[in-house]
């Protein structure tokens, strides 16, 4: 009896360590997590393509794990007006994730980041403030993680610094992620921007959904903005090295 008893309980510990071991690999393999953070020397290359306003936006983002704190990535975009001549190349985007707290040193298990970066370069013409001169931002996120889901919060302010359209706005985003299975993800979140200029305040719906292969995500989203009643779609490719 105390062999059976024995072998049961090895039997579920295996089956229990099996399923965090499992939980983990998708974590560590889950870039489109809100709370995702690369590991040592890891590489993560993010292409994009969207739609929105009559606008075709295509951007590409490289970022890089220095150490299991911190990351750092560059991206650059650019845009094609099919309703203008509103077409150029936005700011090359140079910034960095800094993750403060691992859950590890609280009760509640809530990881806590640091976001910070620049845009310089972009084209003076094109529409939105994300592609003027010169943009500078820093932001806190904060999360909680679990093997089926994970729940994160974001504020963020930028500067920008442009002779017809300099101003100042905050966003909060809150998200909902979750795994439901190893293959299967689905993610939904908000946006609600405040500028020091009204015009550019805005309420964006967001959902995603992502299909895994191994260290490949293909994602595909849209996204909806309340007060302009505009629809985004999009497509995107993210590559784990």
């Amino acid at each position: 009896m105390r062999k059976i008893i024995a072998l049961g309980v090895f039997s579920l510990i295996a089956i229990f360590g099996t399923g965090i071991a499992r939980a983990d690999d998708m974590l560590a393999r889950d870039t489109s997590d809100p709370m995702y953070m690369l590991g040592i020397e890891e590489i993560l290359s993010e292409t994009n393509l969207t739609y929105w306003d009559k606008v075709l936006r295509l951007g590409q983002s490289i970022s890089y794990g220095l150490n299991n704190r911190l990351t750092v990535h560059g991206n650059l975009h650019y845009q094609n007006d099919f309703d203008g001549d509103e077409d150029g190349f936005s700011s090359f985007d140079i910034g960095g994730v800094y993750r403060m707290g691992t859950g590890d040193d609280n009760a509640a298990r809530i990881m806590y980041d640091v976001l910070f970066g620049f845009k310089f370069g972009g084209s003076s013409h094109v529409r939105t403030p994300w592609f003027a001169d010169s943009t500078y931002y820093a932001g806190l996120r904060f999360g909680r993680q679990w093997a089926g889901m994970t729940l994160a919060g974001t504020i963020k302010s930028s500067w920008i610094f442009d002779d017809h359209r300099g101003m100042s706005y905050i966003d909060f985003i809150p998200e909902a992620y979750f795994r439901l299975n190893p293959d299967w993800r689905i993610g939904a979140g908000v946006i609600i921007r405040k500028a020091t200029n009204p015009d550019y305040d805005q309420e964006w719906l967001n959902f995603k959904l992502i299909r895994q292969y191994g260290r490949t995500q293909y994602i595909g989203h849209l996204d909806y903005e309340f007060e302009s009643e505009d629809v985004q779609i999009g497509a995107k490719v993210n590559i784990l090295f």
